[in-house]
Formats: C-alpha cells, structure tokens, sequence
C-alpha cells in the first residue's frame, strides 16, 4: 500500500495543526485536538505534565521549580499494538508541538497557513508540525495496512508504535524530559525516532550547548570626564576577543568523524549584550548572554570549566582594562546536553533499510551529526536509543516565512512506516 495514499489527509492534519498558535505555554488547545485525532484513528491515548520540581532536579534545567513553566502544558501519546504486543519491541515516534515566537518578516499570518508550488508555509512547518503528522500517519499506514485490514492486527509484527506529541522542546525539552525521566506507559520503551527537520537524513549525534551569562563591573563618570571612569566596553572586547580564540581552538583540537563537514563544528555565539545607564556616564555595568557549542563526549560541566578558566586568565594580561572586575559566570536558562548513539544501533539500522526501502542510496542513509540539541538526549540519557530523522531543514527553523517542501512531508512519512515495519519485524 503506497503512503500516498493518505496524503489529503496528512495535508489537512499538517494544515489544522500548523493554524494552532502553540508558542510556549500555549499548547493545551492543540493537544486536546490532537488526542482527538488520535482517538479517531484507533489509538489508545495518554496524556501527561510534567512536575517542575522533579525537572528542577535535572541539570538541564533552572534550579527552581517556579523557573519552569509547566501548567496547563499537557504532552500527548497515541499507541497502536501489533500482533502479541509484549513479545516484540516498542518504538516511539516523537515529535514537538510547541513552537517559537513568530517575529518580523512574515509575507501572511504565520498561522494561517499558505500553500503554494509544493511547498507549505507557516510557523511550525518545518519545526516540527509536518514531521508530527508524518509520525502519525506513518503509524497508521502500518496499522492499517495489516494483511487482515483490521487495525493493528498485522499477523508478522509483535510490539507497538507510539506517537508522542510533546511540549516544551524550545525551552529544554519539557514534555520528553519529563516522559524520560517518569514514563507515562504501562509498558518498556525500546527506541525513538525524533522527527526534527534532518532533511530526510539519519543524525545520531547531537551537539549540546552551555548557556552563560558573562558579567563586568567597571566604574562610572560623568561623560566630561570620562577619563575618571572605567569603562567595561574595552574589557568585554578583549572578553570576545579570547571566546573567538576559544572557539578556534576547540574546532582544532575537539575532534568528531560526523562533524567533519561543519566549519565551526562548535559555535559559540554572543547572543545578548548589554551596558551602560545613561548616554552620558561611563558605562559601569555588562552583561552578555553567551551559547557555547558542546561536543559528543564532552559535559556542559567541562566546556564550562574550561571556558572560566579561559577568562579568568585575561585578569593576568597587562593589557586588561584598570579599574574593572570580572569576568564573572554564571549559567542561565537551559543547558543542553550532547548525545549520541552508535551507529549499528538496531534503530538506525532500521531507519537505514527503511529509507533503502524507499528508494533512497546508501550515502543518504549515512549516520550525520548536528549542532543543534534535540529531545533525542533525554531519551538517550534514559536507556532509549534515539535518531533524528525527518522533513525540512534546519535552516527554516525559527526564520520568518518558514517553509517545507510537501514531497519531503510523504517521503517521511513512507520511510518512518518502513523502518516501524522493520523494527517491529526482528
């Protein structure tokens, strides 16, 4: 049975999706319509928050529970059984329905979604609407494609498939983090699939990232005589200067086969500056909100060690600024851990027969690395293993006008429906 054959009905799914405004905290009316959906279509559903305190405990997330948003966020699963489901394995599909502000730029509303060429455009099309819907009916091809016709009764597969819709991915992965670390099923997980935009690419590594804030306290004058001031902006030059340096040297001496291709394989982006009070006083005060790349095999805690020993080191120059103290760090906001599976996990070696399944060669079928964190590392850091694999590129993530190409949205779907038959089968 071809997956094309539900494509009217993944395009209104992706399309009724895509229309909910489902920013942060805004979820709850998209998941109550979608465990509706799921319910249609025969699965047996479960729904969970996630408690703030036990997140807390996590170290990805901010110490304080009241830090972390979670009312009102229900995360949201479908499963569907094969055969005699407790003598073959489970495999979760996962994807997030939570999605980033829209900002300037946008041509329409981004929430109305717009057709146009083969190619949908609306907030959440590329990241990571479409890659839901294709995890939906990718379950359901394989449901209903049974030899019997009968839901879920395909006579040569044993376990199930479960589609997680969940929240919070944009602010560390609220929705998964919480179904990792206290499973919301009666039932063992074996391996996920996370369907992020990887370009119809199997990723097995992803790149982790410290959030810090970095601090500088001069001291201040009046504009007429600055030269009584001290002020932080020569400082915080010499500051970026060293993180570009810092950047450099890890590029050169961290080292990973699947991020080869990458220019900067671990970036560190100054993402936020500010300084000074007023135009005409020395500036006295910085702070700068800085990401930084973390490799496979490395901790957040490490790359933080060594990036502080790094900037404390500029207090020794000569050249550093007099009269100024810093810089200090301290993280903020989410911290991303790095995670990777091996290659030869029964998982990727069933995306890879699936997508061969599908017509796709031996080279796209290649394990890749990203430099982006998912929710596949909480899962990871569960025991699950986990790959990312789905429509749309990254580089449409999070920019105005966000786009995917249609045909990508069914190949997905085709090669997420083989893999599930083939996982299912061994």
């Amino acid at each position: 049975m071809n997956f094309r054959i539900w494509e009217d009905d993944l395009r209104e799914f992706v399309d009724t999706c895509c229309s909910f405004e489902t920013t942060a905290g805004n979820e709850k009316r998209a998941q109550v319509w979608l465990r509706e959906e799921l319910e249609a279509a025969g699965f047996r559903t479960y729904t969970w928050e996630a408690n703030s305190a036990v997140l807390a405990e996590h170290p990805s997330f901010p110490d304080d529970p009241d830090d972390i948003e979670v009312a009102d966020r229900p995360s949201v699963a479908g499963v569907l059984e094969f055969g005699n489901p407790d003598a073959g394995p489970t495999l979760v599909l996962n994807g997030h329905v939570d999605v980033v502000p829209t900002g300037s730029g946008w041509e329409g509303n981004p929430f109305e979604p717009r057709w146009r060429d083969g190619r949908l455009t609306a907030r959440g099309a590329a990241d990571m609407k479409s890659g839901l819907g294709a995890c939906v009916f990718a379950a359901r091809h394989l449901a209903e494609g049974s030899a019997d016709g009968n839901l879920g009764h395909d006579s040569d597969l044993d376990g199930r498939i479960v589609v997680e819709s969940v929240v919070g991915e944009e602010e560390g992965g609220i929705g998964a983090a919480a179904a990792a670390l206290e499973s919301p099923y009666p039932f063992e997980r074996d391996a996920a699939i996370v369907a992020e935009p990887t370009e119809l690419r199997p990723v097995t590594a992803v790149e982790g990232s410290l959030m810090v804030r970095i601090g500088l306290e001069g001291r201040s004058a009046h504009a007429a005589t600055r030269w009584r001031g001290a002020s932080v902006l020569p400082a915080f030059e010499r500051v970026r200067e060293e993180l570009e340096a810092f950047e450099r040297d890890r590029s050169e001496t961290v080292l990973h086969p699947l991020y080869d291709e990458f220019p900067i394989p671990w970036p560190i982006c100054i993402g936020r500056v500010e300084a000074g009070r007023w135009a005409s006083s020395v500036p006295d005060e910085l702070t700068a909100e800085v990401r930084v790349g973390v490799a496979p095999g490395e901790t957040v805690t490490d790359v933080e060690h060594a990036l502080r020993s790094r900037l404390e080191s500029l207090l020794d120059e000569p050249s550093w600024t007099a009269g100024v103290s810093g810089p200090t760090i301290e993280r903020f906001s989410v911290q991303f851990e790095p995670a990777e599976i091996a290659a030869d996990e029964p998982v990727v070696s069933a995306l890879q027969d699936g997508m061969a399944a599908c017509g796709f060669d031996a080279e796209a079928a290649e394990p890749r690395g990203a430099t982006y964190g998912a929710d596949n590392r909480h899962y990871v850091e569960a025991g699950i293993p986990t790959v990312l694999f789905g429509p749309g590129s990254i580089d449409q993530a999070h920019f105005p006008e966000e786009t995917i190409e249609w045909d990508e949205v069914l190949e997905a779907g085709a090669v997420v429906a083989e893999t599930a038959r083939t996982y299912l089968s061994q």
